[in-house]
C-alpha cells in the first residue's frame, strides 16, 4: 500500500513539473565578455539538478574506495567471529556426543579465536577429564580462572563436580567453600556438596545437608529416606556401645527419622550398653502402632530379651500387643521368654509351644528345651533339642 501511495506520488510530481516547465517562459542570460549565452530557465535548472546528481555519486564513490580496507577488515573480523562461533558449538556438540577428544580439539580453537574463552576453557578441562589427562584437565582449569570473574562460579562447580567424580572430596569442599563465599549457596551447590560430606563419611553434615534440600523439594522422598536413614546407622555405629553417646545421639533424631533400622539398631546397641529401660522405651515407641514393616523387624526379638526393670509390665504390653497380632511367632517368642524369666512355667511354655504352631524356629525349640530342663523334664527337653539341631544341620 505505501509503495502504490509512492508511484503515485511520483506521478503527480512529474505532472506538475511537467506543466510547469511548459507554462515556464523564461530564460537565463550569462555573459562573459566577449562571450555571451542565453539558456532557458529549464534547461538551467535541469543541468543543475544532473550536476548535483553526479557529484554526490562521485562522492560516494571516493567514500566507497576510501572506505574498502576498513570494510574489508569488518568482514574478516564478521567471519572469524562466525567461523569461531561455529567451532564453539561443535566443542559443545562433540562434549555431549561424548566425543571428548574432538571436543577438547574445538575447544582450543575457539579459545584461542577468543570466542567466550572462559567457557570454552571450561569445555576442555571437562573435556580432558574423561580423556584422562589430569595435567590438561588442570591446564585448562587455570586458564579458565584467568579469564572473567564472571565465569568463577561456573569454573569452581565444575571444578568441585570433576573432583567429586575422582573421589577428592576434602578439595571439592573447598571449592564449593570458595563458591559460597562468593554466590552463596544454591541447589546444585548443596548436591554436589551431600555427595563430598558422603564420600569423607562425614554423617552429620549428610544428615543438616539433606534437611535443607527436603525444605526445598529438591531431592525426592526415596532418595532421602534411605540416605538419611544411612547417615544415622553410621552414627549409631559409631557410638558403639557408650550407652551416654548413643541416649544422647537418639534425642537428636527427629520422629519423622525414627524408622524401623534405626530404631532397630540403637535398640541393639542400648541393650548391648545394658542399658534395657531405654531400649525398652525406645521399641514401645516404635511398635505401638507400628504397621507390618516394623512389626517385621527383629525389635520384638530384642525386646523379649531385655533384662532387669518391671519385667511384668513389658509381659503386661505384650499381651496387649498380642491381642492385635494373634499369630505373630516372634511375639509369642518373646513372652515366653519374658514369662521363663519370671518363672511364669505355664504361660510360657503356651507362649513358646503357640509361636512353634505358627512358625516352627531353631529358637522357639531352644527355649522350650531349656524350659524342660529347669522343669526337670528331660525327655521334652532332649526332643526340642534335637528338634532345634537337625533343621540346622539340614541348612549346612
Amino acid at each position: 500500500m505505501r509503495g502504490l501511495f509512492w508511484i503515485l506520488a511520483l506521478f503527480a510530481l512529474a505532472v506538475a513539473v511537467a506543466l510547469g516547465a511548459r507554462m515556464n517562459d523564461g530564460y537565463v542570460l550569462i555573459v562573459v565578455a566577449p562571450w555571451r549565452l542565453e539558456l532557458s530557465l529549464n534547461f538551467l535548472l535541469l543541468a543543475l539538478l544532473l550536476a548535483f546528481v553526479v557529484f554526490y555519486l562521485a562522492l560516494r564513490a571516493l567514500d566507497l574506495t576510501l572506505g574498502m580496507p576498513q570494510r574489508v577488515r569488518e568482514y574478516r573480523r564478521r567471519r572469524q567471529r562466525e567461523k569461531s562461533g561455529q567451532i564453539f558449538q561443535d566443542a559443545v556438540r562433540f562434549l555431549f556426543e561424548g566425543r571428548f577428544g574432538q571436543a577438547l580439539k574445538r575447544a582450543g580453537e575457539a579459545y584461542e579465536a577468543g570466542r567466550a574463552p572462559a567457557l570454552a576453557a571450561l569445555i576442555a578441562a571437562r573435556a580432558a577429564q574423561r580423556l584422562g589427562d589430569p595435567a590438561r584437565q588442570q591446564e585448562w582449569l587455570d586458564k579458565a580462572k584467568q579469564q572473567d570473574l564472571r565465569n568463577e562460579p561456573a569454573t569452581l562447580m565444575l571444578e568441585a563436580e570433576m573432583l567429586n567424580e575422582e573421589r577428592r572430596f576434602a578439595e571439592a569442599l573447598a571449592a564449593l567453600q570458595r563458591l559460597q563465599d562468593k554466590q552463596g549457596r544454591h541447589i546444585a551447590a548443596l548436591r554436589l556438596e551431600l555427595r563430598a560430606r558422603q564420600g569423607l563419611g562425614d554423617w552429620d553434615g549428610v544428615l543438616k545437608l539433606l534437611r535443607q534440600l527436603a525444605k526445598r523439594d529438591a531431592l525426592p522422598e526415596e532418595m532421602i529416606r534411605p540416605l538419611a536413614t544411612k547417615a544415622h546407622l553410621s552414627n549409631l555405629l559409631r557410638c558403639g556401645d557408650d550407652r551416654d553417646a548413643l541416649v544422647a545421639y537418639l534425642r537428636t533424631v527427629p520422629a519423622d527419622e525414627r524408622v524401623a533400622e534405626v530404631v532397630l539398631a540403637a535398640a541393639r546397641g542400648l541393650a548391648a550398653a545394658g542399658a534395657d529401660g531405654e531400649a525398652q522405651q525406645l521399641i514401645e515407641a516404635m511398635l505401638d502402632g507400628g504397621d507390618d514393616e516394623v512389626w517385621q523387624s527383629d525389635l520384638v526379638a530384642i525386646y523379649g530379651r531385655l533384662g532387669g526393670g518391671d519385667q511384668m509390665s513389658r509381659i503386661a504390653r505384650g499381651e496387649g500387643w498380642l491381642r492385635q497380632r494373634p499369630q505373630h511367632a516372634g511375639l509369642l517368642l518373646a513372652l515366653g521368654r519374658m514369662c521363663t524369666r519370671q518363672r511364669l512355667w505355664g504361660k510360657a511354655q503356651s507362649y513358646l509351644e503357640a509361636s512353634l504352631s505358627v512358625e516352627e524356629t531353631q529358637a522357639g525349640h531352644l527355649e522350650l528345651a531349656r524350659l524342660g530342663d529347669q522343669l526337670e523334664r528331660v525327655d521334652d527337653a532332649n526332643r526340642h533339642y534335637r528338634a532345634a539341631v537337625i533343621p540346622a544341620i539340614g541348612e549346612k
